[in-house]
């Protein structure tokens, strides 16, 4: 499975978001402003696990079908890993 430049991006600005609270930290800023920043990256990680999840089970759903299976167990898999990650 390839990932496109958006997922990639959105990846890079969410690391550049945890150094940033790392150098908060360092700095010894309002525990709120931090704790607002990693509410922030926690939304960010959450809404790129949704794409990878749903571009992948895309992929395996169309695979599925093709192969003339049903994709019952591709869905299932989809959702057990979006509960997992909450």
């Amino acid at each position: 499975m390839e990932y496109d430049n958006a997922t990639k991006n959105r990846l890079k600005r969410i690391e550049g978001q945890v150094r940033g609270v790392l150098a908060m930290l360092e700095e010894g800023k309002d525990c709120r402003d931090i704790v607002t920043q990693l509410s922030a990256i926690r939304t960010a990680v959450d809404k790129t696990i949704g794409t990878v999840i749903g571009a992948n089970l895309e992929h395996c759903i169309q695979e599925e079908l093709a192969e003339g299976r049903s994709p019952d167990a591709v869905i299932k898999q989809a959702v057990d890993l979006l509960v997992k990650s909450r």
